[in-house]
């Protein structure tokens, strides 16, 4: 990592999954390496099942914690379809970790979504 780079990871999951533990464990990590963290999160119906995205952005100097779109180093995903919602945030050579284990998460148990086959 360069002195000036910023690194921005999406943490995507489903309710329950441990996605803002695991933002948190990161971004705690970072800052334990003296680096300047900024972290968001958008819990959604998250209670319920629903889609969790938690953002975490560290360098030396850190402006915001909001990734646009083509702009995230790594998306960690927990769940498969959270991947696929999120994939356009990922830049061009990013990196995209994701659990292969299908959780229906709440929009394909009301049936708004359905998993490809």
């Amino acid at each position: 990592m360069s002195n000036n780079q910023t690194v921005s990871i999406m943490i995507a999951g489903v309710g329950g999954q441990g996605t803002l533990l695991a933002s948190r464990v990161l971004g705690n990590a970072a800052m334990k390496k003296d680096f300047d963290v900024k972290m968001s999160e958008v819990h959604g119906m998250a209670q319920r099942g629903g889609s969790v995205v938690t953002y975490v952005r560290f360098g030396k100097e850190v402006a915001s914690p909001v990734i646009d779109r083509g702009q995230a180093d790594v998306l960690l995903s927990f769940e498969q379809l959270e991947a696929a919602r999120y994939l356009p945030f990922v830049r061009h050579g990013g990196l995209l970790i994701t659990n292969t284990q299908k959780i229906n998460p709440m929009t394909v148990v009301s049936g708004a979504v359905k998993y490809s086959a």
